[in-house]
């Protein structure tokens, strides 16, 4: 089911802050009653207060300037999965540089005996005169099935395993 987004119209950092010192003030009834508003469920029993009131703020301040990015949220979901010295692996991943790929790069790609040519713009890529948002959906096009974009192009770093000296 689809989440509803507290407050969307909150236009300033004040309005905000006001809002948030609102769910301070109310109690837990007050509280599971706003979680099943925002989250078309009931809240966890096990909650306490405190953390009921943080994750409605949390939830708050994320629909109105902005939620975690994609490598953010899937390095804290896999931490869930992994021992100290794993965690320390995933920071190091996330960290690694990615390519940056500028508008005007011209990206190549033989494909079913034709040479595929993508250009890299401001707001995506361009394939056979068409726009797309990302490599993955210009990898779609060329071949029909699901690929990873910048696998597909080669943008992705090679194992160990397979570097060559």
């Amino acid at each position: 089911m689809p989440r509803v987004v507290i407050d969307p119209a909150v236009p300033d950092r004040e309005l905000l802050d006001n809002e948030i010192a609102r769910l301070r003030g109310l109690d837990v009834g007050d509280l599971r009653a706003r979680w099943h508003t925002v989250f078309r469920r009931a809240a966890p029993a096990h909650l306490p207060r405190h953390l009921l009131c943080r994750i409605l703020a949390y939830r708050l301040q994320a629909d109105n300037i902005g939620d975690l990015d994609a490598d953010t949220r899937r390095l804290l979901d896999q931490m869930g999965f992994e021992t100290a010295e794993g965690i320390g692996r995933l920071v190091a991943h996330l960290k690694r540089s990615r390519t940056e790929l500028r508008p005007g790069t011209l990206l190549t790609r033989e494909w079913d005996g034709h040479l595929q040519r993508v250009t890299v713009v401001a707001d995506g890529f361009t394939w056979n005169g068409k726009a797309y948002r990302s490599l993955t959906k210009v990898a779609w096009a060329i071949t029909g099935s699901r690929w990873n974009g910048p696998r597909f192009f080669g943008l992705r770093d090679r194992p160990s395993s397979e570097v060559r000296p």
